[in-house]
């Protein structure tokens, strides 16, 4: 759904509020939206006063089983990528919460009212040095999957990073169209907010006890592993074209 078709009853209220509504309010419609791999809806909740507010929901029991990530886990690396965004203050994704839904367990995100003509490969021609958060953020994360239709700019033209089911695993698994990036430093400011993050996950803080609520220790130490080397070498790996690169593209 696009900018100009949001209807006149959806708000999108206030980041407490909306936590509310995500985490308690009725689920009062909503349908399949036919896109992905994996099963994801688009549910309208009760806001009250005849007002609905709109969620992303992606159910633990509509997860496609992949060979190299523990079954049905990708609800919980959507959910734990969205708490790393609130530890570091970056990039840009929608408030998420796990609650049951229809379907049973899932994650429930808020929805962006965005342009439909819009994504990385349209973005980047002028906001290249805007983009760079997602690029480090996507080498924290250990992203497999960022495809250029993950980035969404919305009414007041923020970009928002969306689609973080594939990440944390151990082993490499980079995949991204973001090759313009390959080779270049990382801003001093977003290195700095990775050290601050890497004394909170070794000294045990809540920081680690959340995360491992979500992901396993063995990702918990890789991912302490990745941060150290990209602060010893904050450089964006040169990656293969032909090799680590999500599909499709968009």
């Amino acid at each position: 759904m696009s900018v100009e078709q949001k209807p006149e009853n959806v708000i999108d209220p206030p980041l407490l509020v909306a936590k509310q509504i995500l985490e308690s309010a009725e689920i009062v419609s909503g349908g399949q939206l036919l896109l992905g791999s994996n099963s994801t809806f688009l549910l309208n909740l009760d806001a009250d006063e005849g007002k609905i507010m709109r969620a992303i929901y992606k159910p633990k029991i509509g997860e496609r089983n992949l060979h190299d990530y523990p079954a049905q886990t990708l609800y919980r690396r959507e959910y734990a990528t969205y708490l790393m965004s609130q530890f570091l203050g970056w990039p840009n994704i929608p408030l998420t919460v796990i609650r049951e839904g229809p379907l049973g367990v899932g994650t429930l995100q808020c929805f962006v009212n965005f342009d439909p003509h819009k994504n990385y490969f349209t973005l980047r021609e002028n906001r290249l040095e805007e983009l760079v958060v997602v690029a480090l953020f996507d080498l924290i994360i250990n992203n497999g999957d960022r495809k250029g239709g993950h980035f969404l700019e919305d009414i007041s033209g923020k970009i928002w990073s969306i689609d973080h089911g594939l990440t944390f695993h151990q082993d490499f698994k980079l995949r991204t169209v973001m090759f313009e990036y390959c080779g270049s430093s990382f801003p001093k400011e977003l290195i700095d907010d990775a050290k601050k993050l890497v004394n909170q996950l070794e000294t045990k803080s809540n920081v680690r006890n959340t995360l491992a609520e979500q992901i396993s220790n063995i990702e918990i130490d890789a991912l302490i592993t990745r941060l150290k080397l990209i602060i010893e070498n904050p450089e964006h790996p040169v990656l293969d074209p032909y090799i680590d690169v999500p599909w499709p593209l968009i």
